[in-house]
């Protein structure tokens, strides 16, 4: 007799990881109750749907935006998606805000979006800062470049919106944005991009 999942394990499920139901039971039914194992098929799928996705079109989509309680600090953020159903879908909505909120908020400021577009004479500049640091520190020139290189690679990901972990850490399990996004274009079943943002700090710079 084939396994039949019950309605608190497929809202388990749905509650951990935002799957829909029949993906839930999918899920279930194919691991036979191990919700470990559900998990991770649900991620296996998410991930190659979500590759899947990654190449259409997005020209439907919302600004979203964010003013902090003390009025110093604003955030716009253009969140793109297929379809203008899936723009107004209340989902969408409350990811983008998410997402300007913790712009606005993020200890780390984030300054691109990706890594992927962090430009290679940002990374060059920083690789100097490190280089000369570590010099001054008197670490062996063999080893330099390797510390600067894990030094590069950790500075790129505090300053992509995408690797950071979202400030609401308890509402959104210690999850990145990436995550986040990945997990509403699975519910959508749309490809969701961050296409840019702006962030405004009364006294700071342009």
């Amino acid at each position: 007799m084939s396994y039949s999942p019950s309605a608190n394990d497929v809202r388990e499920l749905r509650e951990r990881t935002g799957a829909g139901i029949m993906d839930a039971k999918a899920a279930l039914g194919e691991a036979e109750g191990d919700l470990g194992k559900a998990i991770e098929i649900l991620r296996v799928k998410g991930q190659a749907s979500a590759a899947k996705r990654s190449g259409r079109s997005t020209s439907e989509g919302a600004v979203a935006s964010y003013i902090h309680a003390t009025g110093k600090v604003g955030v716009l953020v253009e969140i793109q998606c297929e379809t203008d159903f899936v723009a107004r879908n209340e989902d969408f909505q409350d990811f983008a805000r998410e997402v300007a909120i913790h712009i606005a908020g993020s200890p780390s400021v984030p300054q691109y979006v990706s890594v992927e577009e962090i430009p290679e004479e940002a990374k060059e500049a920083e690789r100097k800062v490190f280089a000369a640091k570590a010099a001054e520190e008197g670490k062996p020139e063999g080893i330099i470049k390797k510390i600067v290189e894990g030094q590069i690679s950790k500075w790129s990901q505090d300053v992509a919106l995408l690797e950071q972990e979202h400030i609401r850490t308890d509402m959104h399990e210690g999850k990145t944005i990436e995550q986040l996004r990945q997990e509403l274009a699975a519910n959508t079943g749309e490809n969701i991009r961050i296409a840019r943002f702006a962030r405004f700090a009364v006294g700071e710079p342009e």
